[in-house]
Parts: structure tokens; C-alpha cells; sequence
């Protein structure tokens, strides 16, 4: 697979673009991210100190969505992007329970830098830049480092059972892409769907075999728990 610094995560242009536009060609990200919200509600929010981790934590509108709503008493935020640890900074720089951790999934995998158990570890359209060994080794990582009664969420892009539902599914992305409000940022983004497609440093797997991994990690109660197209939150407790 492609090494991380040999990615487009480590190109600032791209990754900016990335920041910039997500919220247009990212179906459903809003409901994505609510949906993990309510499962952290309903999950840890009633532990007297809760720890959270996320694993590539990009932008960190997810993480900063939690600290507004749930007294958390520890984040940590790993990305091997400067740029994105940047602007998860900025994002979530008066909250002093925050600390920022560069790490790509392979340096957590060989020499883990992260001692302490979280009651909440969340992944965001990260996990699939990583080969299905990988991720199964990441999701023992995940659980190693759960307290017990604690929940493993990851946001990401699957792939399809079957060549025909994958034509189907990125057909409706791109689909979602020319019908968003913004005709005119819109406008620059259709060939998206294409790109991720073409993207070496893609790797997705398939969801049911990614849930298989799961529990035969040791986690608990996996399932899919909101899913459009490719677009999948999935996990499980330990």
C-alpha cells in the first residue's frame, strides 16, 4: 500500500481543497456525524470522566460537535497530517482537555504512542486508505485500547458487494454533488466520484467483511448504523 508520507494527505493543496469542499461533495456528512453523536449520548455521555479518541480526526468538526454538548474530560486527536492537525486546532484551540498527536495509522500500529484506555474511539473517512490486514490489526488496536463498555465508531466509504452496485452507488454520489444548492462551487467537484475511484491510495473493503473483522476481534453488538451508497458508520462495543 501507499506509504502515508507518500500520499495526497501530505499535499497542502489537496488537503485544503479537501477542507474547503467537503461539506459539498460529502453526502450526508451532517447526518453522518448526528448519528454518531447520538450513539455517544447514549452510550458513555453518563460516565463521570470520559476519554475520547479519534483516529484521523481530520478537521475535527466531529470532535468539536461533542466538546459543545458533553462534558469531556479527555480528547486525543491523532492525524499524520500537519495540515489537518492544524485546523483541527483551530477548530477546537479553547478547549484545554485537547491534545494532538501527528501518527499515521502505520506509526500507531509499530510504535503506539497512546497509553491510556477511552471510553469512545471514532474514525472519519480515514480507515479505508489502509489494506484489510491493517484494518483488522487497527480494529484490535481500536478494542485494546476500549474501556470496557466502551464504543468503536468508524465513518467511511465501503465497497459495494458488486460491480453493478458500485456503479450504481458512485452514479448516485455524483448525482448528490450536482444537486446540492451550490450550483456554482458544485460545479468543480462532479468529477469527485471519478477520482476517488481512480485513487490508488484507496482501499476500501467490503462492509460485511469489515463487521466480520469486528467481532472476531471481541467487539460486541456490531452493526451498521447509517449507511448511503458507499458512505457507511459502522462499529461496535467492547
Amino acid at each position: 500500500m501507499t506509504k502515508f508520507e507518500d500520499s495526497l494527505w501530505t499535499d497542502s493543496q489537496f488537503v485544503h481543497n479537501y477542507q474547503d469542499d467537503a461539506s459539498i461533495y460529502l453526502p450526508f456528512r451532517k447526518q453522518f456525524f448526528e448519528t454518531g453523536r447520538f450513539i455517544f449520548e447514549n452510550s458513555v455521555s453518563h460516565k463521570s470522566e470520559i476519554r475520547v479518541l479519534d483516529l484521523g480526526c481530520g478537521d475535527g468538526l466531529f470532535v468539536k460537535e461533542l466538546l459543545q454538548s458533553f462534558n469531556v474530560s479527555q480528547v486525543v486527536m491523532v492525524d499524520g497530517s500537519d495540515e489537518m492537525l492544524d485546523t483541527a486546532m483551530k477548530q477546537i484551540e479553547e478547549h484545554r482537555c485537547v491534545k494532538f498527536v501527528k501518527a499515521s495509522f502505520q506509526k500507531l500500529l509499530q510504535d503506539d504512542p497512546l497509553e491510556c484506555q477511552f471510553d469512545f474511539i471514532f474514525s472519519s473517512l480515514a480507515i479505508h486508505h489502509i489494506n484489510l490486514e491493517q484494518k483488522s490489526g487497527l480494529y484490535k488496536y481500536c478494542y485494546d485500547h476500549l474501556r470496557p463498555g466502551g464504543c468503536f465508531i468508524n465513518y467511511d466509504v465501503v465497497l459495494p458487494p458488486t460491480d453493478g452496485l458500485e456503479g450504481l452507488y458512485l452514479s448516485l454520489w455524483h448525482q448528490c454533488i450536482v444537486s446540492h444548492p451550490d450550483k456554482d462551487r458544485a460545479r468543480n467537484l462532479h468529477g469527485i466520484p471519478d477520482q476517488y475511484k481512480a485513487n490508488s491510495d484507496n482501499i476500501p473493503d467490503k462492509l460485511d467483511t469489515q463487521l466480520e473483522r469486528l467481532r472476531k476481534t471481541g467487539f460486541r453488538d456490531v452493526d451498521c448504523f447509517f449507511k448511503y451508497g458507499i458512505f457507511s458508520l459502522f462499529g461496535g462495543y467492547k
